[in-house]
């Protein structure tokens, strides 16, 4: 009997034992630290469509998976290096899934998104998703990062942004052509996309959409990156600007407006054109409007083919425009007369369709016409 109680009681303990240390295991398991800063670049080969290259690079990552979707079969990649090529062979729009990983349940994830279109040469982004471009950093020196949307939901955001709907007073302001909606608007696989299109809506001959920040997100000095990819053709009008907070109460231009980016579509001229960016700042300098317009062209083909980043820097002392962190535009606001430019400002993204500035569509604008935005950041000192 002593012989069998030492047995179960050693038995006892080394159970026992063994418990604590799986405890100690699965303590030290669940408090591992998952990967950060997981950030994806997507690249299109020129020489060859279809083939797309993904880099990837987190902090504390052991590896890296990706995951491609094609005509119902999946491809799963991993490595440690981040980098990853995949040929698509059909046209076809699809989501490319990129993990960070610890371990291999213990991961981040990033979703990216291709459109691609094998068949057409036209040069219009409607067919076409861009699947390459520049990027920006998720961090400067001197400054935090207070506010962004990645667009990684399946819906917009009711918290950030408002949907505006109709054709709004004189067309906008501006004898605009389309009406806008909510249904041109879509989130998915980490993209916004604002859609223009050749369909007749009420007394409108186009439809669009246009959202904006008012009253649930605005700021006062900062740099803002917002990567997007444009739409292209005569009589398209693309615009990321923001208007000041005040707006509701002393009207425009007293209120102050700050376009980041605009486009007028069509044939490029010295100062306009499908590959041609604005930067504008416009205000009441006391006796009447006033504005301040600086230009761009891109160094080779249009603002649809890829994405861009379009910046400003604002502080107490100037505004800076930058594409693809390159200065074009600068504006002195010191001066007592540009006040309207120290106070808070909220975001506007729309796609108009004609108006005063691009004129009408005409027989060689294609339909429909996308705008994609990846991301906006805003950065604060």
């Amino acid at each position: 009997m002593q012989t069998r109680f030492k047995l179960y009681t050693l038995l006892f303990f080394g159970i026992l034992l063994g418990l604590i240390e799986s405890c100690k295991k699965d303590e030290s398991y669940d408090n591992l630290a998952l990967p950060s800063n997981l950030i994806v670049e997507l690249l299109a080969d020129s020489s060859q469509a279809g083939l797309i290259h993904i880099k990837a690079t987190a902090t504390n990552t052991n590896f890296y998976s990706f995951s491609y979707a094609e005509n119902g079969k999946s491809t799963y990649e991993e490595n440690t290096t981040g980098e990853s090529n995949y040929h698509y062979k059909s046209s076809g729009y699809y989501s490319i899934k990129v993990r960070a990983h610890t371990l291999q349940d213990k991961y981040i994830e990033v979703l990216k998104a291709v459109e691609l279109n094998l068949n057409s040469d036209s040069g219009d982004n409607n067919g076409a998703f861009p699947s390459s471009g520049y990027t920006s950093p998720l961090s400067y020196t001197g400054y935090n990062l207070v506010w962004k949307d990645e667009f990684n939901e399946s819906l917009l955001s009711s918290q950030d942004w408002n949907i505006e709907i109709g054709t709004g007073n004189g067309g906008w302001g501006n004898n605009e052509s389309q009406h806008y909606l909510e249904e041109n608007l879509t989130v998915e696989n980490g993209v916004l996309t604002i859609e223009a299109k050749n369909e007749t809506y009420n007394t409108s001959s186009y439809t669009s959409s246009r959202i904006t920040t008012q009253n649930k997100q605005s700021f006062q000095y900062g740099r803002i990156d917002i990567r997007a990819a444009m739409p292209n053709g005569q009589g398209i009008w693309p615009a990321i600007w923001m208007l000041g907070n005040d707006i509701t109460s002393k009207s425009w231009p007293q209120c102050g407006e700050i376009d980041i980016m605009e486009m007028v579509g069509g044939t490029s001229t010295s100062n306009r054109g499908d590959d041609v960016c604005h930067g504008t700042a416009h205000w009441h300098d006391g006796t009447a409007h006033a504005e301040l317009n600086g230009n761009t062209k891109t160094t080779k083909g249009k603002l649809a083919d890829e994405f861009y980043v379009y910046s400003i820097i604002w502080d107490s002392n100037s505004i800076r425009w930058f594409l693809n962190d390159r200065q074009y535009h600068s504006i002195d606001i010191t001066p007592n007369d540009l006040s309207e430019f120290h106070q808070k400002f909220f975001f506007i993204f729309n796609v108009a369709v004609g108006g005063n500035w691009p004129g009408s569509p005409d027989n060689k604008t294609n339909f429909p016409q996308k705008m994609y935005i990846d991301y906006i950041r805003v950065f604060q000192k």
